[in-house]
């Protein structure tokens, strides 16, 4: 602040104030600044709070301003209580004993039909092509143009103060915002692509931080957005950043998790560098939203085509064998995402149909005619020789569990993996049954057919032994380090 004094001279000059006075009035004037944006920030706030659309939120809104308490981390829970060989020594190959029926392997093409369709209609000249509107926000999602409209109560929810209060705020934007055609729009496009719960889950992530910079603003929303859509997820507080919990009633392997009575909340962390303490959070559910978290993958997502050749070869007596694929690199970019699910997930889900009918025909050529033993073991020797063995921590620096998909379509590959691809194409290609047999740090595979070897018992069945990480071994033929032991769980495969 300046004032003016006069000097003996009469002539006037300008004085800067000091000292503790005009620290004072500087301190007063940032009070009133602050005090200004605060009440312009409630204002804001208190514009979109007119209306709830949802009965269930008026109840809900109140609830989370109540005191919450806090909820200690679960220990993560790994894969395997110890680590997987780094080297596997090979078995000496063997021939193998012709048994069983001659094979004629079955493929189900994929037929086109080709209709003679009328000639386009020309427009009149004179009419003027629809002007696409432009949507808010527009994202890839595994090769398809995805668009949204969102609402402007929702693009002004923010995470503000950056605590308990903040939530209940951002909540209460949101609820009585028009966000009903979003919802709506999720669940088209989630049935047009037959998203599973995982990928609704990745497509609520993505609109989410479409919108928001802010990385608490995209999860508070995706957390909204899943209770509409009727799933038990949870929001927390630790150190002051916002943690979204999924409700699952499947362990998920090396995340960590809440325990809200006796129900498991896992944390799907962004990087691996994340780490999470205990979190502030709330007891009751929202209303309606119960629904576990899913992980299965039954039937794969309709997803943008982006297809790349892929030859695998493998030598075997001396003969050299070619397997052609192709597969789409936006399901093995939808794959790479997921987390460590139970065993089941990913013995019990398909292949591409495109990559899987290119690879029966090049198996087929090699194995038609011959008698069962043969073909089966065939298949073994593929899935063997095919892929270099590495563990998973030195591939991908942390447990990685594949899909048969991923499988083929990385060079490289360790116990879990192969087992899973060869338990699918047994299935597939023969109509057998299949278990997945788990060591404390090894995975096979075992087979519901009459043939030589040792076996296992599973219930009230004999299955035969056989090991796709165990090179040049045949069916019936397991590691030596594993015959005196038992098998600590089986992986039940569903049957076609």
């Amino acid at each position: 602040m300046l004032t003016v004094r006069q000097n003996r001279a009469g002539v006037q000059k300008l004085f800067r104030l000091s000292g503790r006075f005009s620290l004072l009035i500087a301190l007063s004037f940032s009070t009133l600044l602050a005090q200004q944006s605060f009440k312009d920030f409630k204002k804001s706030q208190t514009d979109s709070f007119k209306e709830y659309k949802d009965e269930r939120d008026r109840e809900f809104g109140n609830y989370l301003k109540q005191e919450w308490k806090a909820y200690v981390l679960e220990e993560m829970k790994p894969l395997y209580d110890k680590p997987k060989p780094v080297t596997i020594e090979p078995a000496k190959p063997t021939q193998i004993k012709p048994v069983g029926p001659k094979i004629n392997i079955e493929i189900e093409e994929k037929k086109e039909l080709k209709e003679d369709l009328p000639p386009p209609q020309k427009e009149p000249a004179e009419s003027l092509p629809a002007q696409k509107v432009q949507k808010d926000i527009t994202f890839d999602f595994y090769g398809k143009n995805l668009e949204f409209d969102i609402s402007d109560g929702v693009k002004r929810a923010t995470f503000y103060p950056a605590n308990q209060t903040g939530i209940a705020n951002f909540f209460e934007s949101v609820a009585s915002s028009d966000y009903e055609d979003l919802v709506l729009d999720i669940k088209r496009v989630s049935s047009s692509m037959n998203l599973n719960d995982w990928g609704l889950y990745l497509l609520v992530s993505k609109i989410s931080k479409s919108i928001y910079e802010n990385r608490d603003n995209a999860k508070l929303l995706s957390w909204f957005l899943l209770n509409k859509l009727g799933y038990g997820v949870k929001i927390g507080l630790d150190d002051r950043h916002v943690v979204l919990m999924h409700y699952s009633t499947k362990t998920i392997y090396a995340a960590p998790s809440f325990n809200f009575d006796s129900k498991k909340y896992y944390v799907f962390l962004d990087n691996s560098k994340e780490s999470i303490g205990r979190v502030f959070s709330y007891k009751q559910d929202y209303p309606g939203a119960t629904k576990a978290l899913d992980l299965s993958l039954d039937e794969l997502p309709i997803l943008g085509e982006d297809f790349e050749d892929k030859l695998l070869s493998f030598e075997h007596f001396n003969n050299r064998y070619e397997i052609a694929i192709s597969y789409n690199k936006n399901l093995i970019e939808f794959m790479s995402t997921y987390p460590q699910a139970d065993y089941g997930t990913f013995f019990n889900a398909p292949l591409d149909k495109r990559t899987y009918t290119e690879l029966a025909i090049s198996i087929k050529k090699y194995i038609d005619g011959k008698k069962a033993s043969e073909a089966m073991n065939f298949v073994l020797t593929f899935v063997q020789k095919s892929f270099k063995y590495e563990q998973d921590n030195q591939q991908f620096g942390k447990e990685k569990v594949m899909f048969a998909q991923e499988t083929l379509f990385y060079d490289r590959s360790d116990c879990e993996d192969r087992a899973i691809l060869f338990s699918y194409l047994i299935r597939e290609l023969f109509g057998v049954s299949t278990l997945g047999v788990k060591y404390e740090d090894h995975m096979a595979t075992a087979l519901y057919i009459p043939l030589e070897g040792e076996k296992i018992r599973a219930g009230s069945k004999e299955y035969v032994i056989a090991d796709p990480t165990y090179i040049n071994s045949t069916i019936g033929t397991g590691m030596p380090k594993y015959r005196s032991i038992k098998p600590q769980s089986y992986i039940v495969v569903k049957s076609n």
